[in-house]
């Protein structure tokens, strides 16, 4: 059997508030495969936010292990987590973190800048990858020039502009309209299909979380269960219209 992406086992996280010790995370233990596509889900304060940050080597767990691509990420020091970071992983965020001075074009080479790659190599990079999410015709606009959606997809050039083995995503669609959002959806669900891209999401929006292949839901800390996109969104519905309950298969 193939080993998993990411593995965590028996992560946990607290944060201090005065004198106090806050758990947020307790004994989390979970795998994901290679171009899976994973929802995180769970009321304010269940801990996905926390969870996302440790994938992705922002923070570091109290306890446990967590390992991304057969390295154990959490016994790292900050200058190698870094540098695994820049090399791995590509972020997206709900406010799309663009660079309000640069262009599009400028925005998607930023992270390249930490590479070795000339300027006309970084200047290719990033126009093959505004073809790929269909901006190339938005290269030199600046953010304040683009809908919320162009921006998220300048966003996700840039996540994708140095291949990384993992993207990360931190409610993606939160901040744009409904048309926008399955336009984005869409996209990643393309990258993940087309280019095997393993993707984690964060989101409070079932039909966002549908786009994925399974959803993880936390509550108070706490692994509740993970279940197929598809079965989740059923479960959803028929709660919804009043239904009774759907049975794991």
């Amino acid at each position: 059997m193939p080993e998993a992406l990411i593995s965590l086992s028996d992560v946990v996280k607290s944060y201090r508030r005065g004198q106090q010790s806050v758990p947020v995370l307790s004994r989390i233990s979970f795998d994901i495969g290679e171009g899976e596509f994973l929802a995180l889900m769970g009321p304010s304060g269940s801990g996905k936010s926390t969870l996302l940050n440790l994938i992705a080597g922002l923070d570091r767990p109290d306890a446990g292990r967590i390992k991304v691509a057969g390295e154990e990420i959490s016994s790292l020091s900050e200058s190698q987590l870094a540098d695994w970071r820049a090399r791995h992983i590509g972020f997206i965020f709900q406010f799309y973190n663009l660079m309000p001075v640069l262009t599009a074009q400028e925005n998607v080479e930023l992270p390249l800048l930490l590479t070795g790659l000339s300027a006309r190599a970084r200047r290719e990079r990033a126009a093959l990858l505004l073809q790929l999410v269909g901006l190339s015709d938005r290269s030199d606009h600046r953010p304040s020039e683009l809908s919320g959606g162009q921006q998220q997809r300048v966003a996700i050039a840039r996540a994708l502009v140095t291949d990384p083995t993992l993207i990360v995503a931190d409610e993606p669609t939160g901040d744009l309209d409904r048309d926008s959002a399955a336009d984005i959806l869409a996209l990643l669900q393309r990258l993940n299909r087309d280019l095997n891209k393993t993707i984690v999401m964060v989101t409070h929006d079932s039909r966002a979380a549908a786009a994925a292949h399974a959803i993880m839901h936390l509550d108070k800390g706490e692994l509740e269960s993970v279940a197929s996109a598809q079965l989740s969104v059923a479960r959803e519905t028929c709660a919804a219209a009043g239904g009774g309950n759907i049975a794991d298969n």
